[in-house]
């Protein structure tokens, strides 16, 4: 269904692809008018959904074309399984089905925020030339989430343990599926939105921090979705990927984007990296990632620096885009103080700026 609540000059559709039900957000120009200046396609992350970008769409420029698709299993678009095996496959394959279903004037500017990075960089390997501009958001590392060492995305076990749906918060899966609106407890969705979204500092207007919680309560839990199915591991900490569900998907098992670089030269779009400083999400010491709770003494057995230390989350995008520069393309980062995981949410006007000096 569509939805009734969207910010003045916001659309909500509703769209059946060969792939499925697809809920989007619109603004701006028509798609393909005589005076429209391009389509920008923002793409959510994980335990979101386009509610996200509502508040920036409205503050594009004029002539401008925008949307927003919510990701299957997420705000309003149709659930169906995540085949972790393909890595973000999957997602990128949906765009690439409402993108034809929506007729959009190639190529488009893509904006994909985390996880929704990795999806966007999924579909510029997948389809180079549909892309004029690529701009990622405190991006997923092209070498996936958890269970990897250094800069080379060298994994910890062979198994990966340490990665994927087992490591999922049972009390913030439980909160997700129970649709709790409250600020009780440490892992509620609500107290995760305010303590690890953003930057600590940073306070929500109250209507759109309960559009925001919303979007992540839209969120489908379960073995075939958030977080996924798991196998047991002889590894630390004693589970490692299973084949279903997003946070397998984006496991260093399945999820393979530093190939990214290999575009060819003359088809790789020009990249912005936009990430905020205070990030606890993605960042070289994540508070998400096993390595650095085993650090913390969070999770009881460590093995220890030498063997599963923090995953270097940025160190390893900024080295996959150096050999992209050194191959041929271009990149820009742009460091944003004091900001933590949604910079589109926490800072939307120097977001803006950013974005539109990519349009222009």
């Amino acid at each position: 269904m569509t939805r009734d609540d969207t910010l003045a000059g916001i659309d909500s559709r509703l769209v059946d692809t060969d792939r499925l039900e697809t809920h989007y957000l619109e603004s701006g120009a028509p798609n393909g008018a005589d005076d429209s200046e391009g389509t920008v396609v923002f793409v959510h992350g994980n335990v979101s959904s386009s509610r996200f970008f509502e508040d920036v769409m409205t503050d594009l420029p004029a002539g401008y074309h925008a949307i927003a698709p919510d990701l299957r299993g997420y705000g309003d678009s149709e659930t169906k399984p995540v085949d972790a095996t393909n890595g973000l496959g999957d997602f990128g394959a949906d765009l690439r089905a409402l993108f034809s279903e929506l007729d959009l004037v190639d190529p488009v500017t893509l904006v994909g925020w985390s996880n929704g990075g990795g999806v966007a960089m999924r579909y510029a390997i997948d389809n180079p030339d549909a892309v004029a501009n690529l701009v990622l958001i405190n991006p997923l590392s092209p070498y996936g989430f958890g269970g990897t060492r250094d800069k080379e995305g060298t994994p910890c076990f062979g198994d990966y343990a340490g990665s994927g749906g087992g490591l999922g918060n049972e009390g913030f899966v439980a909160g997700l599926a129970e649709r709790d609106r409250g600020e009780e407890g440490q892992s509620s969705p609500r107290k995760v939105l305010r303590t690890f979204y953003v930057d600590p500092s940073y306070v929500f207007d109250e209507e759109r921090e309960e559009s925001y919680l919303k979007g992540m309560l839209d969120t489908v839990t379960g073995d075939e979705n958030y977080p996924g199915d798991a196998t047991e591991s002889q590894n630390w900490p004693g589970v490692a990927p299973g084949e279903n569900g997003v946070n397998n998907a984006i496991s260093p098992k399945y999820c393979s984007l530093e190939e990214i670089a290999d575009i060819e030269p003359d088809e790789k779009p020009p990249v912005l990296w936009i990430r905020g400083d205070s990030d606890q999400i993605v960042s070289n010491e994540s508070v998400f990632d096993i390595g650095t709770l085993g650090r913390m003494g969070q999770i009881p057995d460590w093995p220890g620096e030498d063997v599963f230390p923090p995953q270097p989350m940025v160190d390893q995008t900024r080295a996959v885009l150096e050999r992209y520069a050194d191959r041929g393309g271009t990149f820009e980062e742009v460091v944003f103080s004091n900001v933590g995981h949604t910079p589109h949410v926490e800072v939307p006007n120097d977001f803006l700026e950013q974005v539109t000096g990519v349009l222009e």
